[in-house]
């Protein structure tokens, strides 16, 4: 490993860009703060923050210097933070482990402030507020990009696990070190440092110590701290469970509006909007945003106001028998909860090929994103589907693929997706619209390398040595974890409000006088919002405005 850079990785960086991130508090500022915190005396060589730390305090320096340590063993010099400068980031209001280790180069003299506290500061000083949140985001943004984390993964991009955890900790807003094993030419070295062979990989390296050998999502999490601090002894006013879209919002707006939400996800904030390589048709962004960027911004806006949020825990039942509410997870433990918002969204349906799942994540792909998109630089690609998922996956890969194909089971995509993007489509040459057409096989050996297509009206085969392809092909409702508990259709999407029939909720023992509220259930005070509700709407716009407006209808049951 290399020693400490004398010059911070920071001062790379344009002034600008750099003011922002590490900005310089007045002295009227500083004064703000004081009576958050606590004066403490340091000296030179102290370490105030240790990597790994939880429950990470705010540091103010108000006299000497503090120097900034990144990389799994604390080698890289990321910045020398001087009096007026801060500490800190994301992880101080996700209540996350600390990424890096702060010490002090300089005796002198700082002001500690809590994470309770630092959150009173965000939520009740706008200008305060706005300048810590901005540079927290800009500086987790860089340590992503120079992947400055505690985590080192060491793997294979032709292998589907180390896809998978790269697309978690992605997702999850972790940076991370990848050394690719198949290219890095000092790799022998790490891996007889860690004992490792090649069977073990993927590998990932926790804070330089901890060495989990193909882990799971869940063992990285833990790994990592992404739950730590989360207490199942309290009643919570809501628990959300689902971070797509829909469930974000409604994260945000409960705990902006002082309700105590626990929000839980399986995979990472965002659902499968979250790996959309750019949305277009969202309200406020001309020039669009992807789904991973939106989804980030709403998860740091909740954790702003102090929603607690659990991933790559699975929620398996919900206990409805009685209140409050029981939530459970895989693997053990109960959340209570006054009331419920189920924003669990959809899962993508999956081509009825027998070899399907030996090629997932080595060549099938139910994403877009850069991840996947640098798999298949210069080479050809397929899309199945003719919904907006699948036509802003197809103009996002028409940038790098060679080109691509669109497979579509109808006549066309006029009744399916949006006029913009299939414009795009018809203009571009590097794709290719296959109409009345599904994959009828796919082969390989070990990974992806035939794909046959077949016409479903003419009963025309053809066969490619195409090796990626991204299914969007519709979804099913995730609804296996609610057993009986409330009504759906036909299809097993949630009934809500004014689909709930008097048959539905006589069948349901509803006990109230008053009608199930617009997004509620037949289970009084449980909420059914986006892609999980019978009728909604499919577009990000309408899944946030169903998770926002449930909300006020949830604070109406409260005082009930």
């Amino acid at each position: 490993m290399t020693s400490t850079a004398r010059v911070p990785l920071t001062d790379a960086l344009p002034p600008e860009q750099r003011a922002l991130m590490f900005p310089k508090l007045t002295e009227a500022q500083i004064a703000r703060i004081l009576p958050h915190g606590e004066k403490i005396s340091v000296s030179a060589g102290q370490v105030v923050v240790e990597q790994g730390e939880y429950n990470l305090p705010f540091v103010v320096v108000l006299s000497g210097a503090l120097e900034v340590l990144g990389g799994p063993s604390k080698d890289n010099l990321i910045v020398v933070d001087e009096a007026g400068h801060f500490f800190g980031d994301t992880n101080m209001l996700s209540n996350r482990r600390s990424l890096v280790q702060a010490r002090m180069r300089d005796a002198g003299e700082i002001l500690k402030v809590d994470r309770r506290e630092l959150q009173n500061i965000v939520q009740s000083d706008a200008e305060l507020g706005d300048i810590l949140m901005r540079a927290f985001i800009l500086r987790r943004v860089e340590m992503i990009s120079a992947g400055a984390g505690d985590a080192i993964l060491l793997g294979s991009n032709n292998c589907a696990s180390t896809l998978r955890i790269k697309e978690f900790l992605s997702r999850n807003g972790h940076p991370y070190t990848f050394v690719d094993l198949d290219h890095d030419p000092g790799t022998q070295e790490l891996l007889d440092r860690f004992h490792i062979q090649y069977k073990d990989v993927p590998v990932l390296i926790c804070r330089g110590t901890l060495v989990l050998r193909n882990p799971s999502n869940l063992e990285v999490a833990d790994c990592l701290g992404f739950n730590e601090g989360i207490s199942a002894a309290d009643v919570r006013d809501v628990i959300v469970v689902g971070a797509g879209p829909a469930g974000l919002a409604s994260a945000v707006y409960a705990a902006s509006e002082g309700l105590r939400c626990l929000m839980v996800e399986t995979i990472a904030p965002g659902g499968q909007a979250g790996s959309s390589s750019k949305i277009e048709n969202y309200l406020g962004f001309p020039m669009g945003i992807s789904g991973l960027e939106l989804a980030s911004r709403a998860y740091v806006q909740a954790q702003k106001f102090g929603a607690e949020m659990m991933v790559s825990r699975r929620v398996t039942k919900l206990k409805c028998d009685r209140r409050p509410y029981g939530i459970e997870l895989e693997g053990g433990g109960w959340f209570h909860t006054r009331t419920v918002v189920i924003a669990t969204g959809a899962t993508y349906r999956k081509m009825p090929c027998k070899n399907l799942q030996a090629f997932e994540g080595s060549g099938v792909y139910y994403a877009a994103t850069p991840i996947e998109a640098q798999l298949c630089t210069k080479e050809e690609v397929i899309v199945v589907g003719g919904g907006n998922s699948a036509g802003q996956a197809a103009v996002f890969l028409s940038s790098c693929a060679s080109h691509v194909h669109i497979l579509v089971r109808g006549d066309g995509l006029a009744d399916t997706m949006s006029r913009y993007l299939i414009r795009r489509i018809e203009d571009n040459p590097n794709i290719t619209l296959h109409r009345n057409t599904e994959v009828s096989a796919i082969q390989g050996n070990g990974w992806l390398g035939q794909v046959t297509w077949r016409n479903n009206k003419t009963g025309a085969t053809e066969q490619h040595g195409i090796r990626h392809i991204f299914l969007m092909t519709g979804a099913t409702p995730n609804v296996e974890w609610l057993e009986s508990c409330v009504t759906e259709d036909e299809r097993g999407f949630i009934k809500t409000g004014t689909d709930l029939t008097a048959d539905d909720l006589t069948a349901a023992k509803w006990p109230l006088a008053r009608r199930p509220f617009l997004y509620e259930t037949s289970l009084p005070g449980v909420f059914a919002v986006g892609d999980i509700r019978a009728g909604n709407t499919k577009r990000v716009a309408s899944a946030v405005g169903e998770g926002s407006a449930a909300i006020s209808m949830v604070h109406q049951t409260l005082h009930e």
